[in-house]
């Protein structure tokens, strides 16, 4: 089943050349089924692009998926026209009386910061503190990661010496059961991370309200759940496309920026060409957490 946008959203022909199945708010009504319903919370300057990266894994699924986008109020983006957001995306405000099946909170560049000093931090906790009663389970991003983890549970990010910037191996926690989210997952696998800033795997392990889910030698706490799955935090990037990194690698390098070069993405000297070897995770791990959201939400949302 297809995800369903508006028509003239830029995703939607970008989906459609890749021949994936998007549909339309017209043509969606005139299916008799419930469709899931998802927020996704853009933090990202580059909005355009991470909701299309977002879509994309939302789409890969037989259930029908009604996308909500949103933006903050209290700041207003530099990088993407109010028309645009005015056209495609929703405030706070204008969402906070309905119920979605999951939510996506994504990153954002101001690891730099202090939460506190972030211009909308007020608006998020708000936002935070709603989907414990308005959204089933809610997906947060990097930096949107840290400061949940900071909201709810006091958890602390920490400043890194250089860049956590490439692709990196991660391994799944060992259980005798094995978690919903990360059913058919290998035992190892890659996902991509672009930060400043972490959180240390023990102070989540020192909280029982917490579980690890998977982690990395290089990279630390990777997946990080309640045990109910409500709340999902990935310290990193699963849906970053082929070449989002080298975007941000030849970004920095013009900035004249310290960055070193991405680490296990490239597979030749010249910087052209990169393995991508995150993907079939990311597909997974986003079927399963749409799996589950959609078998544990009541048939009604407003129930």
């Amino acid at each position: 089943m297809p995800i369903v946008i508006d028509r003239n959203i830029p995703a939607y022909s970008v989906l459609q050349s890749e021949r994936i199945v998007v549909m339309d708010k017209e043509r969606a009504t005139s299916q008799d089924i419930r469709p899931i319903e998802i927020a996704i919370l853009n933090l990202m300057p580059t909005k355009k692009e991470t909701e299309t990266q977002f879509m994309r894994l939302l789409s890969n699924s037989p259930l029908q998926v009604n996308i909500t986008l949103i933006h903050t109020t209290s700041y207003r983006s530099r990088n993407t026209e109010a028309e645009y957001l005015g056209k495609f995306y929703q405030s706070f405000d204008c969402v906070k009386n309905r119920h979605f099946d999951g939510m996506i909170v994504t990153g954002a560049p101001v690891e730099d910061l202090e939460f506190s000093d972030v211009a909308y931090w007020d608006e998020l906790v708000r936002l935070l503190d709603w989907t414990k009663t308005n959204v089933t389970s809610t997906i947060f991003i990097c930096w949107g990661a840290m400061a949940a983890l900071y909201h709810f549970y006091g958890i602390r990010k920490y400043p890194l010496a250089h860049k956590l910037f490439g692709v990196f191996t991660h391994r799944k926690e060992s259980s005798e059961t094995p978690d919903p989210l990360m059913r058919g997952i290998s035992d190892e696998f890659h996902m991509c991370h672009s930060r400043h800033s972490t959180v240390h795997e023990s102070d989540i392990r020192k909280d029982g309200r917490l579980k690890i889910l998977a982690t990395s030698h290089r990279a630390g706490a990777a997946i990080v759940s309640s045990p109910d799955h409500r709340q999902v935090f990935v310290l990193g990037h699963m849906e970053y496309d082929r070449d989002t990194l080298k975007k941000e690698y030849e970004r920095d390098l013009a900035k004249g920026l310290d960055i070193r070069r991405p680490f296990c993405y490239f597979t030749d000297k010249s910087d052209s060409k990169i393995n991508m070897n995150w993907s079939s995770t990311s597909n997974l791990f986003y079927n399963n957490w749409l799996n589950f959201v959609y078998q544990t939400t009541p048939y009604r949302l407003d129930n």
